[in-house]
């Protein structure tokens, strides 16, 4: 299996090591592990593309590069650009911090999933839970290196089932938990954590200049049973199947009768 790998939080981040760890298990001795990371941090910028400017790649060595782009970017770089054949694969994280709840809009190693899946080709994002039980740990991804084989191989063992032509990609998100206390895996949908996720902070600079902080509200604020956010914080690593399709089907037909 040939697996293209990359993630936002950048080419150097401890995450990517992870998950790299991660992929070689997937691919096997005779499969291919690629690397095309953004050459800086990349956190937040959802699903943008560089689509006015171009983009630098940087040769880190044997089947590695970086991009002075967007996650997005990165796969767009990987697909036609650097990878001598298409990946079977695309894996993007493991993130620094949880994409569960709304921060799937947000996040750029969802971004990188999306792309892959417009591509059609199979792909699965993930996350590190934080909180107070992992935070101090020596490894604070020991939750997803641990079962981060696992949780793809279930993804693969699902599959990628297309519908109104949208491939499915996965989102897989490793709970705020020691490993040993992960209480194994859940297929739910995406959670919401209430009205404004971020908000903005005030900062005067000494020449009187005025900065803006964007800030995010608590990330261990519980959302409904049976969504992503609420079985991370009891010790489940979530598993949630999407698709790019924004369409809101519940309102077409009302929205069809206001039309008349």
């Amino acid at each position: 299996m040939r697996i293209l790998i990359t993630n936002d939080d950048g080419i150097t981040a401890p995450g990517l090591a992870v998950l790299n760890e991660i992929a070689l298990q997937i691919a096997g001795p005779r499969g291919e592990v690629w690397t095309v990371a953004p050459h800086f941090e990349q956190s937040g910028v959802g699903h943008s593309i560089s689509y006015t400017k171009p983009v630098l790649v940087h040769d880190y060595g044997p089947n590695m590069y970086s991009v002075e782009g967007t996650p997005a970017d990165c796969v767009l770089a990987g697909l036609h650009d650097l990878l001598p054949k298409r990946p079977d694969l695309i894996l993007s994280g493991v993130n620094k911090g949880n994409n569960s709840a709304e921060n799937t809009l947000y996040s750029g190693t969802i971004g990188a999933a999306i792309e892959a899946a417009l591509a059609g080709i199979p792909a699965i994002a993930l996350s590190q839970f934080y909180g107070p039980k992992n935070i101090n740990l020596k490894d604070t991804f020991e939750a997803s290196r641990t079962h981060g084989v696992a949780a793809i191989k279930a993804c693969l063992k699902a599959g990628f089932k297309r519908a109104q032509g949208y491939a499915l990609f996965y989102n897989v998100n490793f709970p705020p938990f020691p490993a040993a206390k992960v209480l194994g895996m859940k297929a739910v949908s995406q959670g919401y954590r209430g009205d404004g996720a971020f908000n903005v902070q005030a900062t005067i600079a000494p020449n009187g200049r005025k900065f803006l902080f964007v800030k995010g509200q608590s990330q261990h604020t519980p959302t409904q049973a049976g969504t992503d956010a609420e079985a991370n914080l009891t010790g489940f690593v979530s598993i949630t199947p999407m698709r790019a399709d924004l369409t809101a089907p519940d309102q077409l037909e009302n929205l069809e009768k206001v039309l008349g």
